[in-house]
């Protein structure tokens, strides 16, 4: 299978490369970094291309339902970025809470979006002591961490009082890569070493960046219960 990192336009192994010379970023400062020089290459949101409002509008069409489907009253967005293409998401009933890494995005998130059902604040998806929920919405995060840090991740979810957890996966996606924190590669979360059990959704995003070679890439559901144990260290 084609190596689908070539073809998206950013650097993929930016951090990577950096780590050779500079020695290695801590996940702040990697994205912090991203979001000041525009890592990703987006002329609409630092947040890059796949926070478009075309490649959101798919799942801001299926979002409002799967939440009444599942009794959602609270929602942990985690990475929010800057939240525009959410803030566009009609979610009545629903109280919001978006979370980011990186404190200069929590402030222009609330700046341009927080009210008393708006809400934003720092947090590190890895240690920060996650705010209960009933689903957890956590689009385009673990395919830019490393196994370690998707490992600290996924344990720190398990801990929290969520209930449910809607993230990226690419289904059709063969192998797993591993990457520094900060980079990029599309991921398959039921594929080892993650190995995720089958999701009770899968949500299309309808992709069409790069003339649809990323057309598997989708939100899966799952029980925060359901999560696998994984090793802390990659296998």
């Amino acid at each position: 299978m084609t190596d689908r990192r070539k073809l998206v336009a950013f650097d993929p192994d930016h951090f990577a490369r950096q780590a050779e010379t500079d020695g290695p970023s801590d996940a702040l400062t990697a994205f912090r970094y991203a979001y000041r020089h525009n890592l990703w290459r987006s002329t609409e949101t630092p947040s890059g291309t796949g926070s478009s409002r075309a490649q959101t509008r798919a799942i801001a069409a299926a979002l409002p339902a799967l939440c009444k489907r599942y009794a959602v009253g609270a929602l942990l967005d985690v990475p929010c970025g800057i939240a525009d293409w959410m803030a566009g998401v009609e979610l009545p009933g629903v109280r919001y809470l978006g979370g980011d890494i990186v404190p200069d995005v929590v402030r222009e998130a609330a700046r341009r979006h927080g009210t008393d059902r708006w809400q934003f604040l720092v947090l590190d998806l890895t240690r920060s002591p996650l705010p209960p929920a009933d689903l957890l919405l956590c689009r385009d995060c673990l395919v830019h961490l490393s196994y370690r840090d998707i490992a600290k991740a996924i344990a720190n979810i398990r801990r929290s009082d969520i209930a449910y957890v809607l993230t990226t996966t690419f289904t059709g996606e063969p192998t797993f890569r591993d990457i520094v924190t900060g980079d990029w590669r599309p991921l398959n979360l039921q594929a080892p070493p993650l190995s995720f059990p089958a999701p009770l959704e899968l949500l299309s995003e309808e992709c069409t960046e790069h003339g649809g070679a990323f057309a598997d890439k989708a939100l899966g559901l799952w029980r925060v219960h359901d999560l696998p144990e994984l090793a802390p260290e990659f296998p």
